[in-house]
Parts: C-alpha cells; structure tokens; sequence
C-alpha cells in the first residue's frame, strides 16, 4: 500500500476510527522518539550536549522551569 493510498482510506475513516488510529499513532512515534533518545545516549551521540547543558548550569546561564 502506498501512502497515497493509505491518506485516501484515512480521510474515510468515521471520527470514533480517526480518534483510535490517531492515538495509537500518537503513542507510537513517542516509543520511536523514546528508542531513538536511548540508542543516541548509549552511544554517546548526547555528551557532547550533557556536558553543555552541565557548563551553563554551573556558569548560572538557565532558566527555572
């Protein structure tokens, strides 16, 4: 099927199916962001940006949340 294909089925979906689909494909891309975060930091892809974060911290340079 290609994504044409699968826009056009979609866009006939009643809304109770498009709610269902569009939040198992919401939680979907968080478990990829979620793979992807920890496969970066296992591979140390994020220290560069850890110890960043870590400088400015110490030097007073952030923002309470």
């Amino acid at each position: 099927m290609t994504i044409k294909e699968l826009q056009r089925e979609i866009t006939q979906l009643p809304p109770s199916e498009l709610a269902e689909l569009t939040e198992w494909f919401e939680e979907f891309l968080a478990q990829t962001w979620d793979k992807q975060i920890e496969q970066d930091s296992q591979s140390g892809r994020l220290d560069a940006l850890i110890q960043q974060a870590e400088q400015e911290y110490e030097a007073g340079r952030y923002k309470p949340l």
